[in-house]
């Protein structure tokens, strides 16, 4: 026998199967339409776009993995509230760091290489 909430989880995959399709169908009528329509105006079709977007958005929001992903989106905009941002000194001197950093490696690595240029030039002749 089985239990009800598989029975509640098949049928709701069977119909998440179906809303990806329309998701599927939505954008590739809109890759086509954009095509077939390439004469007409960019702002027309930018908002034909951008109106099946928001229709295959909502539609992939109502599927269980859908609803998993916003739940992932509110999870990481409170996580990221939480982070300590550095004040604007700390900023401009960890960038100056940073940059100092690449210019030695640079020159280090300019030097090797021009080193192992001479060597070899001196070997082949």
């Amino acid at each position: 026998m089985i239990p009800m909430e598989s029975k509640a989880v098949q049928s709701a995959g069977r119909f998440d199967t179906v809303k990806w399709l329309v998701v599927f169908v939505l954008i590739a009528v809109g890759v086509v339409g954009n095509q077939y329509f390439s004469a007409e105006s960019v702002l027309y079709r930018v908002l034909a776009l951008v109106a099946l977007g928001l229709v295959a958005a909502f539609v992939a929001l109502q599927t269980e993995r859908g609803r998993r992903f916003a739940a992932l989106l509110k999870e990481a905009r409170v996580e990221i509230r939480k982070v300590v941002w550095p004040t604007r000194p700390e900023l401009i001197q960890t960038t100056i760091i940073v940059v100092v950093f690449v210019l030695v490696v640079a020159l280090i690595l300019w030097g090797m290489d021009s080193l192992i240029s001479w060597l070899v030039a001196g070997f082949i002749g």
